[in-house]
């Protein structure tokens, strides 16, 4: 048994080298860490149990290296799990139900573990993820937020269009993975004209938001009471669709954007955000989202390096409760 107390468990999958930068600076500070990918590993060797009663809760997490005893579990960076796919080899019914009580079972252990802290807490991440709950928040919290209509009503999502002369944009409320012609298709952010708009939006809810006379975009990455924020110019409406093409570069944050963005946080129960912004020529910031899981490795070394210090502070800091 691991009998170091303050060990970190982190969540994700094999391939996730952006945590590899966060662990190297854990590692310098000899902070012990036990990375786990719960839908492939416990498929694979590991094994997780955990017992329940009055007064009692215990478990254990055992690897190929080490056994974990989860009341001495310090943090848990929740960062890129793979999803829960059961074991290979069963019928279609008998792996969707293998999966399902992985998700529930594995999952509520992992989501429960006493004293430890969470960046960001599973369950909180999931909410934070909605983005009709973002831009309620945004504008209760100060932000300032394009007009944006939610809708499965053509009629109403052209009428939307045909009153925002300076643009409308369409964007998935949520980033389902999606192919055409059987390979990987990714839906970006995309200017939509009245005209576009057809009956086959009742299928389902669409995002449509005023585009806004953007001069820029800005990331602002905050870790607990710690931000950063990196200007972005782009040729392309949606940045991330070609990401070689774009320019990063530090940039101030104004304080009421920065206060914004710790209530939001604070709303949210979240340790860690990712926060999209549009500035305008005039220097006015536009609130986008709010990814509560965004990538953040992209951006210039100097920033980076500042997010992993940051997010190694608050893991090995653990809970204050």
């Amino acid at each position: 048994m691991d009998g170091r107390r303050g060990s970190v468990l982190v969540l994700t999958n094999l391939h996730d080298v952006t945590t590899d930068i966060v662990l190297r600076v854990l590692a310098a500070r000899r902070v012990p860490v036990v990375r786990l990918d719960p839908g492939t590993d416990l498929l694979a060797g590991a094994s997780l149990s955990a017992t329940y009663g009055t007064g009692v809760q215990r478990g254990v997490l055992r690897t190929a290296s080490r056994d974990l005893d989860l009341n001495r579990v310090r943090s848990v960076w929740v960062r890129r799990p793979s999803p829960y796919a059961g074991p290979s080899g069963l019928d279609e019914h008998d792996r969707r139900f293998a999966a399902e009580q992985s998700f529930w079972g594995t999952g509520g252990i992992l989501a429960s573990l006493p004293g430890a802290h969470y960046v960001n807490h599973p369950w909180n991440n999931r909410a934070a993820e909605y983005k009709p709950a973002q831009l309620a928040a945004a504008q209760r919290f100060g932000f300032l937020v394009p007009d944006t209509l939610v809708t499965h009503v053509a009629g109403e999502a052209r009428e939307f269009v045909a009153h925002h002369y300076g643009g409308v944009v369409y964007k998935p409320v949520w980033n389902t993975s999606y192919r055409v012609a059987g390979r990987p298709h990714s839906i970006w952010v995309r200017a939509v004209r009245e005209q576009e708009i057809t009956d086959a939006v009742a299928v389902c809810p669409h995002l449509f938001q005023a585009r806004v006379d953007k001069a820029f975009d800005v990331r602002v990455t905050a870790v607990g009471p710690w931000l950063s924020g990196v200007r972005i110019d782009s040729p392309d409406l949606d940045w991330r669709r070609r990401q070689g093409l774009m320019r990063c570069g530090p940039v101030g944050v104004p304080e009421a954007v920065a206060n914004a963005v710790h209530a939001y946080l604070a709303h949210f129960r979240l340790v860690y955000g990712a926060f999209d912004f549009a500035v305008t020529h005039d220097g006015t910031w536009y609130f986008l989202e709010c990814n509560p899981n965004g990538q953040w490795a992209w951006q210039p070394p100097d920033v980076t390096g500042g997010i992993a210090h940051a997010l190694a502070d608050q893991l090995e800091k653990g809970s204050t409760a």
